[in-house]
């Protein structure tokens, strides 16, 4: 902090005692919806939920988990994970992902910044190479950050521009890529038409090119070396437009499963591998489905498949993808500098910590929730256990996952009356609703209900207080829907499957015999959000937030 005035120390709350035991429990892509039968929450048996839920608007409500409630740009922009866990974790709103680019890029500070002079010095003799996500989702990029990024380059002496799109049809319609692909055409034209050499130079659809994530399938992020760097692929066209409308007559295609493609010239040439001299940006913002692409941009000593060659670049990311890898190195846009999280004073105020979740999510659970700060914070205070995901499967074929070890461990850390937090992250319906697969949701989510038993019963046992909550919503809506709400088919008279987030909001829950008589969800804060937590469990713990945090949620009645 530096101000010398400063204290972590947290004033005693006047109504509530210290000591008591929390399982705080969040239940990853969680989010409430009307019930209907794409509402996997709401088909899935989940008898714990459904208990808590019949406690509101006293001890169940609801929160803001999208949008500006989590320091995004618009309220169209749905929550993520990352954005999430930071909010429930900090306590307060900071300008995330998107928001942060947007901020950069309208006030020209993105071109004054370390990363964009780093890729700069390729301006003069190399190409500048731009690989992303090319739609305007919002979950991982937008086109309108790449045309700007293009224009600003352009302006500043980049005079040869190569770009590799990656076709999306996950966090936009199927079907939209083409008209996405013209736009960005369009704009390239009017760069050759100012002396710059700008075109489309590969490109592939997302969940087979490049943007797989986990380490689940490193045949996804070769598909687009070849492409991008090597310059070979399975298909070659004359123009982007040419290659998505083709491959998108095949059989079955759809805009996140197109082939790689290259774009050749009238040799057959391909017309933008990456080279020695060269600097590449991967402009997505979202981290998830960069960190591996990153990895093969930037790791000498990289082994997860046959490079072919390993050209020397200067590679920067949008924003850094892995703060604790510290991944890549250079990047354009500076992560929100959180500090002062919950974690941290609590650890500061003699609060001994516990949190668990297995790999998908386990980095939210603590690094994520820490502020993007890896490690412990007092290490005798905490402890954090990972459980490995299972590893080279689509989640929908274990959906259960491993929220019963999950469980387990919180159980035991209850039980040893070590800790006073208890946290964990649940990912089964977030994880098994993004494979899209309804019956799995259904399943996952019955699964995480159980899970959260096995929690409150431990709570239960040693006196203790329960938060069960969420950090955006995913399997209460499984089809995409129309303005008025009804389902959308596609040409077949199939229903639309939704693989994303969504804009709802989230459950908040609150109970167990630990919890003081008189404690219930106050009914003047009807717009609380994620960040809102934060303070409510430091409540809980005894004590008054700090004063720049977002207000508790709870309020004493005597």
């Amino acid at each position: 902090m530096g101000s010398s005035g400063f204290s972590w120390k947290l004033p005693d709350h006047p109504k509530l005692p210290k000591g008591k035991i929390i399982g705080l429990i969040v239940l990853d892509g969680w989010g409430e919806a009307n019930p209907d039968q794409y509402n996997c929450i709401h088909v899935a048996e989940t008898p714990t939920m459904d208990s808590l839920k019949k406690g509101a608007p006293e001890k169940w409500r609801l929160v803001r988990a999208h949008g500006t409630a989590v320091g995004l740009p618009t309220e169209d922009d749905m929550g993520n994970s990352e954005v999430g866990h930071n909010a429930l974790g900090a306590g307060r709103i900071y300008a995330q992902g998107a928001k942060l680019v947007d901020l950069a890029l309208a006030s020209g500070k993105i071109y004054d910044g370390e990363g964009f002079k780093y890729i700069k010095e390729s301006f003069e003799s190399g190409t500048l190479h731009l690989i992303g996500l090319l739609s305007d989702g919002g979950v991982h990029s937008r086109i309108d950050q790449l045309q700007l990024l293009l224009k600003g380059a352009s302006e500043r002496g980049a005079k040869r521009i190569r770009v590799h799109i990656l076709t999306d049809g996950r966090d936009v319609l199927d079907g939209s890529s083409v008209g996405f692909v013209e736009t960005l055409e369009n704009d390239l034209a009017k760069l050759r038409e100012k002396g710059v050499d700008a075109q489309v130079a590969s490109g592939g659809g997302r969940m087979y090119v490049t943007m797989d994530r986990y380490e689940n399938d490193w045949d996804v992020v070769k598909r687009g070396w070849d492409a991008q760097v090597l310059g070979e692929a399975p298909h070659k066209f004359k123009s982007a437009v040419e290659a998505v409308k083709k491959l998108r007559e095949e059989p079955n295609a759809n805009d996140q499963y197109l082939p790689p493609f290259v774009i050749v010239d009238d040799n057959g040439k391909a017309v933008g591998p990456i080279v020695d001299g060269d600097a590449v940006v991967t402009f997505n913002f979202r981290a998830d489905r960069m960190v591996m692409i990153a990895k093969a941009l930037e790791y000498e000593d990289f082994d997860k498949f046959d490079r072919v060659r390993f050209p020397k670049i200067r590679y920067a990311g949008m924003l850094q993808y892995d703060g604790e890898l510290k991944l890549p190195s250079h990047y354009l846009v500076s992560p929100p500098e959180i500090e002062r999280t919950s974690g941290e004073y609590l650890v500061h105020n003699g609060v001994c910590t516990f949190a668990c979740s297995e790999t998908v999510k386990f980095g939210h659970v603590t690094f994520f929730w820490n502020g993007n700060r890896s490690g412990y914070f007092n290490p005798e205070m905490e402890e954090y256990v990972e459980i490995p995901s299972d590893s080279g499967i689509t989640f929908n074929v274990q959906p259960k996952m491993k929220a019963l070890e999950i469980a387990e461990k919180a159980r035991d850390a209850i039980l040893s009356r070590k800790f006073h937090q208890v946290r964990v992250n649940l990912p089964n319906s977030d994880m098994v609703g993004h494979t899209g697969d309804v019956d799995a949701t259904v399943v996952a989510c019955k699964a995480a209900d159980e899970a959260v038993k096995i929690i409150l019963d431990a709570i239960e046992q040693v006196g203790g207080i329960y938060v069960v909550t969420a950090d955006h919503g995913n399997a209460e809506d499984m089809v995409k829907r129309n303005k008025s709400g009804k389902p959308l088919l596609d040409k077949n008279g199939n229903i639309q499957i939704l693989t994303s987030h969504t804009l709802q909001p989230v459950p908040i829950a609150i109970g167990g015999p630990g919890l003081a008589p008189g404690v219930r969800f106050r009914n003047d804060v009807p717009n609380g959000g994620l960040a809102n937590v934060a303070a409510t469990v430091i409540n809980l713990h005894g004590f008054e937030a700090p004063s720049d945090y977002e207000t508790t949620l709870i309020e004493v009645v005597d």
